[in-house]
């Protein structure tokens, strides 16, 4: 029988049920939110550096992020996104700005995710 890995993390998502939009998904091992189709955060409790919450913006709106949410960092391995450890005194408070941002749609937050490819498309044609 498998076992099922519980995300300490996942209540920061309750925020977003009511979010007629919202999607939840599992992605690097954490749990991510779909809001209108962006993929606006991800939430995991792992080892550092997956141990907090990742925030899915463009490199463009990282300072302006950063000056108003000043626990945010670009992620150590994902450099695109910001990243705050629940581990930063500042977490919780991190957390609810940036969540109260996604819910007003905020464009600085979340991206839209990359069209995956069929896998017949990936396949080389026979001859």
């Amino acid at each position: 029988m498998p076992s099922t890995i519980r995300n300490s993390l996942a209540w920061i998502l309750d925020a977003f049920e009511r979010e007629p939009t919202y999607v939840r998904k599992r992605m690097f091992s954490a749990d991510a939110a779909y809001i209108d189709g962006r993929l606006c955060v991800t939430v995991g409790d792992r080892d550092e550096p997956w141990n907090g919450m990742l925030v899915c913006t463009s490199q463009d709106h990282h300072a302006s992020l950063i000056d108003e949410i000043p626990a945010l960092r670009p992620h150590p391995v994902l450099g695109k996104w910001l990243y705050v450890s629940q581990n930063d005194a500042a977490f919780e408070p991190a957390v609810e700005r940036v969540v109260s941002l996604v819910r007003a749609r905020d464009p600085r937050v979340g991206v839209e995710p990359k069209p995956k490819r069929s896998r017949k498309a990936a396949l080389p044609k026979a001859r």
